[in-house]
């Protein structure tokens, strides 16, 4: 099980006007079958409003070794 630990601000409500995407970081130790050993990565979200479904959009951007 991976731990989560999230840099950002919780997404309980839509941006005002013009904000409507942010990038959001995330630090998990995550397992690395080469090493078989767990690693600790940077994973980057792009998260965003879509005002037309009244929900929030996120996805994978980058990851990397941290």
């Amino acid at each position: 099980m991976a731990a989560t630990v999230p840099h950002g601000l919780p997404l309980s409500a839509p941006p005002s006007v013009g904000t409507d995407q942010r990038l959001e970081t995330e630090k998990r130790m995550v397992w690395d079958e080469n090493t078989c050993t767990y690693q600790e990565r940077e994973f980057v979200y792009e998260v965003s409003w879509i005002a037309e479904l009244g929900v929030w959009r996120r996805f994978l951007r980058t990851h990397r070794k941290a």
